[in-house]
């Protein structure tokens, strides 16, 4: 198995069924990987390789990657996790042998991963390189080992069917609806429009897999369901994300902003309606705002052209509309993915504006610890380049089979709590009727 390097403090582990053994190692250390990427015949469906637990997967519309194995593990947490993150990565990928014939995104050294969404949560955030990639991007497939040190290549996993688990029944976590909607009308009592504009506020529901814990199955109806979502696994953590945070490709950055969502309709008529209520509603046009602008700020340092559409449109999921704005910039200061991850998290679309009050007020109102949920995920190459969603539509699968799944509102001065508690119910579905077999 593979050493972990921990950025903090500074140690490698041997892996294990557990972590044993910790043994001091120069901050400098980092793992020397060897990398060689080749074309192959176009793959079908990553889907089928995936084993039971712990994937690795990134996927939209058919195209993404899939890892499989670990070569290196880097864990992180803390306030600097993300910065940590960017300046190891930075180490890792200079010390590599890189052989890539493809010379697409993706291709050659990548690392999936994970990261917290609070800086004081018990939450480890992980780079994860795979040891064997298969990647599909635009009609054109690839193969990547990466090996550390002297360990021969692992085997090109085969195809299998996965096990479809006995159903998981969700009950509500540390915050049930009642509290939920105390929870609401207490930040109503503060929003003040000044202080506090908006605050998104989440909650949790908990299952438990029984019989045989095979989530692949799980990434399936996700990717199926949800094709225009980026469809993910990390570490256990897994879900479908319809929000990218920030794309990064030869120094163009793009993101996908959504803030203000809506219930589809149940026929043509009334789902159109649904739609233009949205896209008139001055409460989510508001809520909408505070998101567009929280990632322009946090961007216009690394990147000072960067622009937004100039009305939101609305997207069409499978369970809700959103409103959504595109931006697009081009990287100014030669920064990388994981630097703008760190510029943009938390953005106020999953925790609020002005975002240290929202945070705070977070951290008050939620008894229980986000984890993953809302922090950024996707993938990192070795020229920092990188896809990260935030990690939305998702649930962690604890070792013990306990499933933790999390959906959150954004709640504004016009907010009605049980419309709120609505909400979150509808973001659920994708993981509850993922879970039901």
């Amino acid at each position: 198995m593979p050493p972990v390097y921990s950025a903090t403090p500074t140690a490698c582990r041997a892996r294990g069924d557990g972590y044993a053994g910790s043994v001091s190692v120069p901050e400098q250390t980092v793992p020397a990987l060897t990398v060689s990427t080749v074309a192959i015949d176009d793959v079908e469906s990553t889907l089928e390789l995936l084993p039971p637990r712990r994937q690795l997967l990134w996927l939209r519309r058919g195209d993404g990657m899939a890892g499989f194995g670990e070569a290196a593990r880097l864990e992180f947490s803390g306030p600097t996790r993300m910065t940590d993150a960017a300046a190891a990565w930075r180490r890792v990928a200079a010390a590599a042998s890189v052989e890539d014939g493809i010379g697409v995104p993706g291709s050659g050294l990548i690392a999936f991963g994970a990261f917290a969404f609070s800086d004081h949560s018990p939450a480890t955030s992980v780079l994860v390189v795979p040891s064997v990639v298969l990647g599909r991007r635009n009609g054109r497939a690839w193969l990547t080992r990466i090996r550390a040190g002297n360990d021969i290549d692992a085997p090109v996993p085969s195809t299998r069917s996965a096990v479809h688990s006995a159903p998981v029944a969700f009950t509500a976590g540390a915050l049930p609806p009642d509290a939920f909607l105390a929870a609401v009308d207490a930040a109503l009592n503060r929003i003040d429009g000044v202080g506090l504009s908006k605050v998104v506020l989440a909650r949790e529901i908990v299952g438990r897999l029984t019989g045989p814990a095979d989530t692949a199955a799980v990434l399936s109806a996700l990717a199926t369901g949800y094709p225009d979502c980026w469809t993910f696994a990390v570490d256990d953590f897994l879900g479908s994300s319809p929000e990218t945070l920030v794309a990064v490709t030869k120094r163009t950055v793009t993101a996908r902003v959504l803030a203000g969502s809506a219930a589809r309709g149940t026929d043509a008529a009334t789902d159109q309606q649904a739609s233009l209520a949205l896209a008139t509603s001055a409460k989510d046009q508001d809520e909408h705002q505070y998101a567009v602008q929280s990632v322009l700020a946090a961007l216009r340092p690394h990147s000072p052209g960067v622009t937004s559409s100039e009305q939101p449109f609305t997207l069409r999921l499978p369970n809700l509309w959103h409103l959504a704005s595109d931006v697009e910039g081009t990287v100014a200061d030669g920064s990388s993915s994981l630097d703008l991850i760190d510029a943009l998290h938390p953005t106020a679309a999953v925790a609020g504006t002005p975002t240290p009050a929202a945070v705070a007020l977070i951290e008050e109102l939620e008894p229980f610890d986000r984890g993953r949920y809302a922090g950024p995920v996707g993938w990192v190459g070795g020229d920092g380049d990188g896809e990260w969603a935030i990690a939305l539509r998702c649930c962690q699968v604890e070792p013990d089979g306990t499933v933790r799944a999390y959906a959150g509102a954004g709640i504004v001065a016009e907010s009605v709590a049980e419309h709120e508690l609505a909400e979150t119910s509808l973001k659920f579905r994708p993981i509850v009727e993922a879970f039901a077999g």
